[in-house]
């Protein structure tokens, strides 16, 4: 039987799972000195990523912070977690949302710590914005979070273990409300040469809901490029959203999600058999790869996105 759940209770263990140093980057000072670091020097040399940083005990923290949220505040159903591999190397390939706040990934890993145990360890890759500072470098260490690319991705993935990445990246995560439930990859393919030279299974993962924790009116490509936020940002959007507490703001700014009924579903594993790591250069292959998966995380979407009523999700 579930312990019950209180509130004074589940912050202080959400302070604690973050830390003194932790605590101070979450306040608004905190994040604007973040983000600010981060724009004056983007391209520093950030150190290498180590798999052996990762510390169950924090991340079992984390879980348990987690999950009164996605229990009571999310309500969220999970489907298909038996296509995940118990063993083995696995690249989650997943359609991403929610912009900035990344409920959608740390729902995935709850649900697969859940399911797999504390002793199959998950790696997700991240912007880099979450290892510019020595703290927050240490957290997402910690908590197994690598940085987007394909160095960590591929020693993770050759050591064994899962690691999910979401290819469509900010293109996906700040698509528009009235797309929310349309697949956006951007035609990244870096995800198919990794599984192709590594020769891992691909699971894909999406969640309906995660896109309604707040409002995107508009993805901001054209103003993206107009501020050059490729070039400072690592970023092609520049979203404008409505967001809770903020009303009508940037959605590069951390917001706090909605109450959306959220529902997450793992797809069949995908596996070429007949392909190996010297196709990863072909780009026939890599066209033909594309769209399989483009086509597997759309019928997923379609799926668990069927009977929902906006905000309210399935009730």
């Amino acid at each position: 039987m579930a312990e019950p759940f209180e509130l004074r209770q589940w912050y202080a263990e959400l302070l604690d799972a973050l830390g003194p140093e932790g605590r101070a980057l979450i306040t608004p000072v905190g994040l604007a000195h973040t983000v600010a670091k981060y724009i004056v020097n983007p391209e520093r040399k950030l150190a290498a990523d180590d798999l052996d940083a990762r510390d169950p005990a924090f991340v079992a923290q984390w879980m348990r912070v987690l999950r009164p949220v996605a229990e009571r505040y999310f309500r969220w159903q999970v489907s298909g977690i038996e296509h995940v591999p118990r063993e083995g190397p696995v690249l989650l390939v997943g359609s991403h949302n929610g912009g900035i706040v990344v409920s959608d990934s740390a729902l995935t890993v709850l649900a697969l710590w859940d399911h797999l145990g504390p002793s199959r360890p998950v790696y997700s890759l991240s912007h880099d914005l979450l290892h510019t500072t020595a703290t927050l470098r240490s957290l997402a260490r910690r908590g197994g979070i690598l940085r987007a690319g394909h160095t960590g991705a591929e020693r993770a993935l050759r050591a064994g273990h899962i690691t999910l990445v979401y290819p469509g990246s900010d293109l996906d995560s700040t698509r528009a409300f009235s797309q929310r439930y349309k697949i956006e990859l951007g035609g990244r393919k870096g995800f198919l040469k990794l599984a192709l030279r590594t020769g891992v299974p691909i699971v894909p993962v999406v969640s309906a809901g995660t896109h309604e924790q707040f409002v995107v009116l508009t993805r901001g490509d054209g103003l993206a490029k107009l501020l050059r936020t490729r070039s400072w940002l690592r970023l092609q959007v520049f979203p404008i959203v409505l967001s809770l507490p903020w009303g009508l703001t940037s959605g590069l700014f951390p917001y706090v999600p909605l109450p959306v009924q959220t529902s997450l579903a793992f797809g069949p594993a995908i596996r070429w058999p007949s392909l190996s790591a010297a196709d990863a250069d072909d780009p026939a292959v890599l066209d033909r790869c594309y769209a399989e998966v483009r086509d597997a995380l759309q019928r997923e979407m379609d799926v668990v996105a069927k009977g929902r009523l906006p905000f309210l999700g399935r009730v």
